[in-house]
């Protein structure tokens, strides 16, 4: 088993809400554990603004140095991102590598990242951010070996060279601009299928993974961590009426996550943009809910997928915070993903958001049209099949999408009813 590395924290608190900050450090504490570290202390001071040179101020650093010296640390993690010189400066008096949030998240997604895509999304988001701060410390990416917020492109020897790591960022952005190209195909070839699209979005750690796997029966990675899921999983999902859907599981959304990591996972979110519905996850049971909440609507709003129509599940209702309120706009659910009967209702409330773009039918078929009963329990939303044995056929009254081939099999079973000939 691998040697945990040690870590303190450091957070400045400028003039805010205290419990965003003290939200803000915890969230770096489960950053660090994610990214399989130990946790020594966390270290904090309020200031009116970073200093400039050092972040904190010169008194904090002298203690912060101090605490180094007896606690001996190998990480120091700073709660925001670190400029250049902040990092040289301290480096200089520092006895531990120094990194920030930017940095320690990147790492995560280096551990995570399992598709050809999510790697390269990493790789790339490694070397633009470590380019600059590398430059003029005596350092080159050959010397950064396996350890937190260095894992990733140090494995590939380069060196500070701009030239030499300009060329490795053309060639990785050539290769993605492959790997995006064939996926959009992709896309596009299960669209034309005409396959009804679920994606479950949510803040990270909301129990996305968990929902997704007693949604599908699936068998996808699932653990008490931040970033559990990195690279998009789809699978199909039976809904009660016998319909099957695509559900995709997704990455989990952070606060104050830098543009150069929206990249990094972008994949994921224009899976989610594909959506014909959106599953919203919420943890209920997390005491800043309300903020992960409006981090996630903010960020669908910015990537302009906000349109789609969502379903918020407010998950862990089990244990549920004592200050809990719901206030989406949109619809919800109270849900445990180890209740059936709430994974039922998921299914259900997918199916009444599918009925909204389908139309009604009914139609009267005899038992001698076996294969087209067949395919109305798994090409349409049925909702009544009753044989009626004065008539010798059967009654089926159910939903059935517009551009489905099956529309002209039905039309000359159905029934003369003015309203129902809607198909």
């Amino acid at each position: 088993m691998e040697e945990k590395e040690k870590v303190i924290l450091v957070g400045c608190q400028l003039p805010q809400d205290d419990e965003k900050f003290m939200h803000s450090m915890k969230e770096l504490a489960s950053l660090a554990k994610t990214a399989r570290a130990e946790l020594l202390v966390s270290t904090t001071q309020k200031r009116p603004k970073f200093h400039p040179a050092t972040y904190i101020g010169k008194g904090k650093l002298e203690e912060l140095t101090m605490l180094t010296e007896e606690l001996e640390p190998d990480v120091i993690v700073f709660n925001n991102e670190l400029t250049p010189s902040q990092i040289r400066n301290l480096s200089s008096v520092l006895d531990a590598r120094v990194i920030d949030r930017t940095q320690l998240i990147l790492d995560i997604f280096a551990q995570r990242a399992k598709s050809r895509e999510g790697k390269l999304q990493v790789e790339l988001a490694q070397l633009q951010y470590t380019m600059p701060r590398l430059m003029g410390q005596g350092l080159s990416l050959s010397r950064l070996g396996g350890g937190i917020g260095t894992r990733g492109p140090g494995e590939t020897k380069l060196e500070t060279d701009r030239r030499h790591i300009r060329s490795r960022v053309d060639e990785i952005k050539k290769q993605l601009a492959v790997v995006v190209e064939h996926r959009k195909r992709y896309r596009e070839r299960r669209k034309n299928n005409k396959v009804f699209q679920v994606s479950l979005i949510g803040y990270t750690n909301a129990g996305k993974s968990t929902l997704f796997n007693r949604l599908t029966e699936a068998d996808t990675f699932e653990e008490n961590l931040l970033f559990a899921t990195l690279d998009p999983t789809t699978r199909k999902m039976p809904l009660p009426s016998g319909y099957t859907v695509l559900l995709t599981d997704t990455v989990g959304f952070i606060q104050d996550l830098p543009t150069s990591l929206i990249a990094a996972f972008r994949s994921t979110l224009e899976e989610a943009g594909e959506a014909d519905v959106i599953l919203h996850v919420v943890d209920s049971a997390d005491p800043n809910y309300v903020g992960h909440e409006k981090t996630v609507k903010r960020l669908l709003s910015e990537l302009e997928i906000n349109h789609i129509p969502i379903i918020t599940l407010y998950n862990k209702k089990d244990e549920l915070h004592q200050n809990f309120i719901p206030f989406p706009k949109s619809d919800f659910l109270m849900t445990s993903a180890f209740e059936q009967s709430d994974l039922l209702h998921i299914k259900e409330a997918i199916e009444t958001k599918m009925k909204e773009e389908m139309n009604r039918y009914q139609v009267e078929i005899p038992p001698s049209e076996g294969k087209l009963l067949t395919l109305l329990k798994t090409e349409t939303l049925l909702t009544k099949m009753e044989f009626l044995e004065d008539k010798f056929v059967y009654d089926c009254v159910g939903y059935i999408f517009a551009h489905s081939s099956l529309n002209v099999q039905l039309k000359r079973f159905l029934v003369e009813e003015g309203e129902n000939k809607n198909v």
